[in-house]
């Protein structure tokens, strides 16, 4: 089922959320995919995320989570691959979710370094700064099992008032959500505006008007250039991917011309964004060392 989503007042809901309660909420799609709606996530969390590898079993883990929930409705709770306590529930209905809300990352009541042993004999992957991991772990708020049935019951409430207010809600596909969707899932491939209309089952004047109305009058290149540029942008805070690879990872092989193109798009360079990012998220400024390519 397709899903829209009310991006703008998700977004601040769940910013309240955090600044009220200090836990994190955050929203994933029917697959399991982050919405990206939520960007101040634990030290320890953003640390792992910095490693690409700790990244990809992070996104693993989002995936997992929807597959494996069975309960029979409200919140199903569970340790996530590092050991840490989250839990998640389907908005709308359990049979046919349109997206799930998740809140995350804590840890339980019971002793704490007894979860961090757990939790350190799952990091034999981990190449970086144990001790430093250990640091940012001792960070995490601990929650008596009264408190997170008072949160989840509230969340519930919340879930509620999502569905209420329409800030998710289900849409058959116009040709517009088609192509919306289309450079979702493709905009790292080699695209043409002939490839995108066989593709599509859309003629190409159709399909170059459409992306007018979807991008504000711009072209078909913008718009995808535009998808590229926000996919990497999330790649240069949350990995450390030299930027020619980030640049590959979106569709562009050529360097130079990501560099170009990123900066006509944010008015940054790759490099600068990816340092401001860093120090607003209060993380260390590991590129004045990084070797760009």
């Amino acid at each position: 089922m397709n899903a829209l989503f009310d991006e703008k007042r998700l977004r601040k809901l769940i910013a309240n959320l955090n600044i009220l309660t200090s836990v994190p909420a955050n929203v994933l799609d029917a697959q399991g995919l982050d919405r990206y709606l939520f960007g101040g996530h634990p030290p320890f969390c953003r640390a792992v995320n910095a490693d690409p590898e700790g990244h990809e079993r992070c996104i693993a883990c989002d995936v997992w989570k929807v597959k494996s929930y069975t309960s029979d409705g409200g919140f199903q709770f569970y340790r996530c691959h590092l050991g840490i306590c989250e839990a998640i529930m389907p908005l709308y209905s359990k049979d046919d979710p349109l997206a799930y809300l998740i809140f995350g990352c804590f840890l339980d009541s019971s002793p704490i370094e007894e979860q961090w042993a757990h939790t350190r004999a799952l990091l034999d992957w981990w190449q970086g700064d144990l001790d430093g991991l250990h640091r940012a772990f001792l960070q995490f708020r601990q929650f008596s099992a009264e408190e997170l049935r008072a949160y989840a019951e509230t969340l519930e409430a919340l879930a509620a008032y999502i569905r209420l207010e329409g800030l998710i809600s289900s849409a058959e596909q116009s040709d517009l959500q088609r192509l919306e969707l289309y450079l979702d899932q493709h905009y790292m491939e080699k695209l043409s505006l002939a490839v995108m209309s066989k593709d599509l089952h859309i003629g190409r004047t159709k399909l170059c008007a459409l992306a007018k109305e979807l991008s504000g009058g711009r072209t078909l290149s913008w718009l995808i250039a535009q998808r590229r540029i926000d996919a990497a942008k999330r790649l240069l805070v949350q990995s450390t991917l030299p930027i020619s690879a980030v640049a590959e990872e979106v569709g562009i092989d050529d360097y130079n011309y990501f560099s170009k193109v990123f900066r006509a798009v944010t008015g940054v360079t790759p490099s600068l964004f990816r340092k401001n990012a860093r120090r607003a998220l209060g993380s260390p400024d590991e590129n004045d060392n990084e070797i760009s390519k």
